[in-house]
């Protein structure tokens, strides 16, 4: 039975708000009640919706019926939300929160509980970088066979497109959105490796537990190369990074250091970082943030 108020918060409803004919909004304003039916359903009690929350998601903390403390999320509709449930459940906590229930349609995952207030970018960045990448190597492990996920080849021709797309409405066209178009195309092609990835890995998607000091959440699960992965953890705290002198040449070690670590090829890890920052930085643009576009821009040129 519940005991506090439930109310999709205010960021999840700014977030998907720019989509107001599409299923988003209808979900939104069902959510109360699937989250009643589904805490009558697993028998769990509301201690309170986590706010401000996510941009994607409802996440509530509950208790189990012997009293035990877990998690609720509910993922917004989407392609993504059944294969976040199906990657959990492949990864069983190693490396990853663990799945404890899931509904039918990954609708509603209840999770085990960590700490969501204590991320890995409560560390100092050396540290947090070292245990970032202690964790995202536990996700790296073979799909298992005729799985569910997409592949960052398969979604090559997409990409291609929606970064064309995006970089013509952010005016990021030029020779560095070329190359970032070249690059999208050729690295899956000669992907080395074909592993079950986070997909959208940063420090902020890492938190305390209980079980193991830090623990992975919120994947958009994809199978390619571990390059992509370590992309993320790249463009992270890129302010800081471009608040420190000799930016470029940092951006370069940062590469160097993070795929020595970790075995991966410099020059695909770069290849990679470089990608994801002109994709970044355009819709960054795209939605009228052009401090932070136009920093992952310059970013991209560092590389």
């Amino acid at each position: 039975m519940a005991t506090a108020p439930i109310e999709p918060p205010q960021r999840l409803v700014s977030s998907l708000s720019a989509d107001p004919d599409g299923p988003a909004r209808g979900w939104l304003e069902a959510l109360p009640e699937l989250v009643r039916r589904q805490l009558t359903q697993w028998e769990l009690t509301l201690e309170r919706v986590l706010v401000p929350g996510g941009r994607s998601s409802l996440v509530a903390l509950v208790r189990q019926q012997d009293g035990t403390p877990a998690t609720l999320k509910f993922p917004a509709p989407g392609e993504a939300r059944a294969h976040e449930s199906a990657a959990l459940a492949h990864w069983d906590g190693w490396g990853a929160v663990r799945l404890l229930r899931a509904a039918d349609d990954g609708g509603a995952l209840l999770l085990e509980r960590l700490r969501g207030a204590v991320s890995l970018r409560s560390l100092p960045e050396a540290k947090a970088v070292l245990e970032a990448a202690g964790t995202v190597r536990r996700l790296w492990v073979a799909p298992a066979p005729g799985h569910c996920f997409p592949t960052l080849a398969g979604r090559t021709e997409e990409a291609v497109e929606s970064l064309r797309t995006v970089g013509a409405l952010a005016g990021a066209a030029g020779p560095l959105l070329e190359e970032a178009l070249e690059l999208r195309r050729a690295l899956p092609a000669q992907a080395p490796e074909e592993l079950l990835l986070h997909g959208a890995f940063r420090q902020g998607k890492v938190l305390s537990g209980e079980r193991a000091p830090w623990l992975a959440v919120g994947p958009a699960p994809v199978v390619g190369e571990r390059a992509y992965d370590l992309a993320g953890l790249v463009l992270d705290r890129v302010e800081d990074l471009a608040a420190g002198s000799g930016a470029a040449s940092a951006a370069r070690r940062r590469v160097a250091r993070l795929a020595d670590s970790l075995d991966v090829d410099r020059d695909r890890l770069r290849g990679w970082s470089l990608c994801r920052a002109v994709e970044t930085g355009a819709r960054e643009l795209a939605v009228g943030d052009r401090q932070r576009g136009e920093l992952l821009l310059e970013f991209a040129t560092w590389l």
